[in-house]
């Protein structure tokens, strides 16, 4: 990102000083506390999701949670938070709850997929870089873009309510209905239960879009919040179809934060400070506690 040959670098870095000095410690206090509720509805997510298979404590749920983070770290898109979470639960579950899972994380992606293409629906009808308007009509892809969101949300909202159709998938392929009975537990789904993970997943995204946004301020970038929420949501959204492992995700985050916020705000020190700041809150604090709580587990095991 060439940061340390920008102009401006040691004016950024005090700037960002002065904003920690004069309001940015609450700010950061916030975020932490924030985490815990990020986490926490990913929890009850979770919960209410392996109920069928197995009652578990909100405590337990959490310390699943925290343990999948701390096993993604290392594996592409974190899906290593699935081996993780599972180890909580009796052996005979284990698999059923991979299948329980993977809906829980439907539900967090259509809630990204909505954000974020209402975001880049903004972002190319607003924002549509000079050098690609000249080309592009920004009003016709405006509307081909708002075209595209309306139909991928109406495709994965009926797929979503209609979780049936993926296990006729595996009733019809030969070679899948040997594990047909690990996936079963997604149709037992009431729409009613698919409605309330929907909104915990809403809910947990609000959560970490106002993460970000508040330690953004506190590191003195200065933005109009809605319009940084929108284009944070095409972060989010980008992020969401690049394949990384959590470690190696930071870099790609942090220039994918410059290129969107950079319309927004000249001030790439603290975009890229607050990238790595909610990184360690969100990822590497958890992952650490997580590490520790396996060590438990596995302890537990062995008795």
């Amino acid at each position: 990102m060439q940061l340390t040959h920008r102009d401006n670098l040691q004016e950024s870095i005090q700037q960002m000083r002065d904003s920690l000095h004069h309001k940015g410690w609450t700010g950061i206090f916030l975020v932490v506390v924030l985490m815990f509720f990020n986490w926490g509805f990913e929890a009850r997510k979770w919960q209410l999701l392996v109920q069928p298979l197995e009652k578990i404590s909100f405590k337990k749920a959490f310390s699943a949670i925290l343990s999948g983070v701390s096993i993604s770290i290392n594996t592409p898109n974190r899906i290593g938070e699935y081996g993780g979470r599972v180890l909580y639960l009796r052996n005979e579950n284990k698999l059923k709850a991979i299948a329980a899972t993977i809906v829980g994380s439907f539900s967090q992606l259509i809630v990204t997929v909505i954000f974020g293409l209402i975001g880049l629906f903004f972002f190319i009808h607003r924002l549509m870089p000079v050098g690609i308007s000249r080309w592009l009509d920004p009003n016709f892809w405006g509307n081909f873009v708002l075209a595209v969101l309306l139909i991928i949300c109406s495709l994965t909202i009926l797929l979503y309510f209609r979780l049936r159709i993926i296990l006729t998938v595996f009733e019809k392929v030969r070679w899948l209905r040997k594990i047909k009975k690990y996936v079963e537990i997604i149709a037992g789904y009431q729409p009613a239960e698919l409605r309330y993970l929907l909104l915990l997943s809403a809910l947990r995204y609000l959560v970490f879009s106002a993460q970000y946004l508040f330690l953004l301020d506190a590191l003195g970038v200065e933005f109009l919040w809605w319009q940084a929420f929108l284009l944070n949501s095409v972060i989010y959204l980008v992020m969401a179809v690049v394949p990384t492992i959590a470690i190696a995700e930071l870099g790609v985050r942090g220039k994918v934060s410059i290129f969107f916020l950079g319309f927004l705000s000249s001030n790439d020190v603290a975009i890229l400070a607050a990238t790595g700041g909610i990184w360690l809150i969100n990822l590497f604090l958890p992952a650490i506690a997580g590490t520790v709580l396996l060590l438990g587990v596995k302890i537990i095991k062995d008795k």
